[in-house]
């Protein structure tokens, strides 16, 4: 039996709700608690951007009535790293490792010229 139960679970609910995975240091993982009402794809982009977390390591989401969990990692970074780009924006130093880490390979750089 788990030790903890996440408190934005939507009891009966038909909507997919994103929980973001934060490093707290050495190897501890903390799942962040956000409000149901907040818990979309928007609200964690931009929570991320503002610098709401301490080393975001991924974004899961999740969907109570379908039975589904995907980690879209690469989805949420790729809409930070869009969305920076069309504002002439840098990427900030606190999520710069999260985006970096989930960029799709078609934005790697190429390590071998062709």
């Amino acid at each position: 039996m788990p030790s903890w139960m996440p408190g934005i679970v939507p009891y009966g609910a038909d909507q997919t709700v994103y929980i973001v995975v934060d490093s707290v240091g050495a190897k501890d993982c903390v799942r962040r608690e956000t409000e149901s009402e907040r818990a979309d794809p928007e609200a964690v982009i931009c929570d991320l951007i503002s610098g709401q977390f301490h080393d975001p390591l991924r974004v899961v989401a999740f969907n109570t009535l379908e039975h589904w969990a995907k980690d879209v990692s690469e989805d949420i970074a790729a809409e930070i790293q869009t969305r920076l780009d069309i504002d002439g924006n840098e990427l900030p130093e606190h999520i710069r490792d999260f985006v970096e880490s989930h960029r799709s390979a078609a934005r790697q750089p190429s390590l071998h010229p062709a």
